[in-house]
This record gives C-alpha cells, sequence and structure tokens, in this order.
C-alpha cells in the first residue's frame, strides 16, 4: 500500500510517500481503509523535530474511511461500516489504510460526509472539552485566538452555543477576518494590528474578558492575557503553535487571574466522558448545528504542501490528505 513515511525529523520536504506492506488488525482492532486523514499541528511539531519521536514513522492520528477487517476480540458488526476513529501510537493515518482502536472508533451520523467527521470528531471533541475545563457559561465574554483554525472555530460555535454573553475571535491576518464573522463572534480582530488589545477590552465595556482560550503561545499568549478581566480572568491554553512562552507569574498574582492547561484537564478525564463529548460533535455536526470548516484536502503525494500551508498558518479550517 502507499504510504506517507518520514526516516528523519526536517522540512515538509521529508514527508515523501512510499510502498509499505499493509498492515493486519491486532487484537481489539479493526482495519480503515482510509479515505481521509487530518493534517494536525501535532504532526507538524513531530515531523519538525520540535516533539520527541522514534524515527522512521508514518504520520497520521485520525483517520476516516471503511472497515476492511476485523482482529481478534473487536465487534464483528463494525466490518463494512464507515466510521472515524484515532490511530494507535498516533501513527499511521497517511495511508491507504491503518489501524485503529476499536474502542476509538465512532460510527459516522447517517447524512454527514466522511470529510466533515474527520474535521470535527476530535476537534469538537476537544473544543467541548476545552469550554468545559474553563466553565464557560452564559455570563461569560471569550476571547478565542486561531479562531478561524480547526479547533478554534469550532470553539467559536460552541461558545455560542453555550449562551457565552460575548464571544471575540483573533486571528493573524485580516484575509482570515470574514471567516470569523461567519461563525457569529461578536468581534472579529486581527491580531497582527497594534490595537486589537484595545479593541477587545472596549467590546467588554473596558472590563476585560472572562476567558481567553489560546492555541498559539509565543508572544501573543502574552498579549492575550492583557485582556483577561482583573479578578475573573481564567486563560485556557490549549496549543503552542507560535512556540512557548514564559508566563508573567507576578502580574497573574496582581491581577487575580488563573491559568489552566486545558488540553491536560480535557485528557486526564475519564474515558466515557471524553467519548461522549465527540458522540455530541458527531451527532450536531449532522444536524447542521456545529459547522466545521475545511481548508483543503490533498492527496498523499502532496503531504508536504499541506504540512507547509498548516505551519504557516495560511489555512481556515482543517486540512486534509485523501489517500
Amino acid at each position: 500500500m502507499r504510504a506517507v513515511h518520514v526516516s528523519a525529523a526536517g522540512s515538509p520536504e521529508v514527508l515523501r510517500v512510499v510502498e509499505i506492506d499493509r498492515p493486519e488488525p491486532g487484537r481489539g482492532e479493526v482495519l480503515v481503509a482510509v479515505e481521509a486523514a487530518a493534517v494536525i499541528f501535532g504532526d507538524v511539531m513531530v515531523r519538525s523535530g520540535a516533539y520527541p519521536w522514534k524515527f522512521p514513522y508514518v504520520p497520521g492520528i485520525e483517520v476516516g474511511g471503511q472497515v476492511v477487517a476485523v482482529g481478534p476480540d473487536a465487534d464483528p458488526a463494525l466490518n463494512g461500516r464507515w466510521v472515524v476513529a484515532t490511530t494507535p501510537g498516533m501513527t499511521g493515518g497517511y495511508a491507504q489504510f491503518a489501524r485503529v482502536e476499536a474502542a476509538s472508533v465512532h460510527l459516522v451520523p447517517e447524512g454527514l460526509p466522511l470529510d466533515e467527521a474527520v474535521a470535527v470528531f476530535q476537534a469538537g471533541g476537544l473544543a467541548a472539552g476545552i469550554l468545559g475545563a474553563l466553565r464557560v457559561g452564559a455570563q461569560d465574554s471569550v476571547l478565542i485566538t486561531a479562531a478561524a483554525g480547526r479547533i478554534g472555530s469550532l470553539l467559536v460555535q460552541l461558545a455560542r452555543a453555550r449562551g457565552a454573553r460575548t464571544v471575540i475571535g483573533a486571528v493573524g491576518s485580516e484575509g482570515k477576518l470574514p471567516a470569523v464573522w461567519g461563525n457569529g463572534v461578536d468581534l472579529a480582530v486581527d491580531y497582527s494590528d497594534p490595537g486589537w488589545i484595545e479593541k477587545v477590552t472596549k467590546q467588554t465595556g473596558g472590563e476585560g474578558v472572562d476567558v481567553v482560550l489560546d492555541a498559539i503561545g509565543g508572544s501573543l499568549r502574552s498579549q492575550a492575557m492583557k485582556t483577561a478581566a482583573a479578578g475573573t480572568g481564567r486563560i485556557g491554553v490549549y496549543g503552542f503553535a507560535g512556540g512557548e512562552t514564559s508566563i508573567d507569574t507576578v502580574d497573574i498574582s496582581a491581577r487575580g487571574l488563573t491559568v489552566v492547561g486545558a488540553l491536560g484537564v480535557v485528557w486526564a478525564r475519564p474515558e466515557d466522558e471524553q467519548r461522549a463529548d465527540v458522540e455530541n460533535a458527531l451527532k450536531a455536526a449532522a444536524a447542521g448545528d456545529l459547522v466545521p470548516t475545511i481548508h483543503r484536502g490533498y492527496p498523499l503525494e502532496k503531504a508536504p504542501e499541506a504540512h507547509a500551508e498548516l505551519e504557516g498558518r495560511r489555512n481556515i479550517g482543517a486540512i486534509l490528505l485523501h489517500p
């Protein structure tokens, strides 16, 4: 079968399509004929060497397709079903066939296109968990950075669905603003604009936002934290696309802010709670209540272009590979 192979960390060009043996499902696993695989920022971090990893490997964590083989101790009724799932060991998805643990499988709801199911199932589940971890409620104002991204665009919609009083989306270029407005924010700002912090503060009547959700890090995280309301501001960290950043603990203490490692909180919850968030995201997408944005789909051979697009933060929504 054809698969994307990475022999050593490096630029996107290290992603090369090779012929390898088709895998067989092990105990408690099924084999999926992959129709779509998500390209996520975690893939970029591993490939670039920013995260410790064992090479060589086949990237790919989130896949969708049809079950074509069932291993021992897996439900035989899954055979032939269209599913989305995560790969064991967070590898193997950029390929024509991928092994997945049967316990991670979610059936694609009737009427929901597979590409949309792949774009929404993990991202939507994480977005719901992040909002829960930060206790976002009807009285809260919320600032979401990377608001045009795969998870950010869903955070905007779900924050609105939870009844958040004010939802503000921040993006890194003027060209992404229409996409954020389209998801129903009260304010969309370009954080390359020197006056963006003042715009956010003005939108909240000078009080600052109750919740900041940041996936970028770097200098932007420090800027975003300046928008948080003194005494009530909660900062939810769920990514480091712009690099790590030092947090001013003196400022946090003086202003009475709370910083939450949102992803760690989500992943520490019981499996059944995490699964329920994913199932709810799929149901909401099938009903049209949660709409994932898909930036573009690429064939396997264009995996380097897909990574470069994501790494350069040029995408609006999810990026997919189509084996």
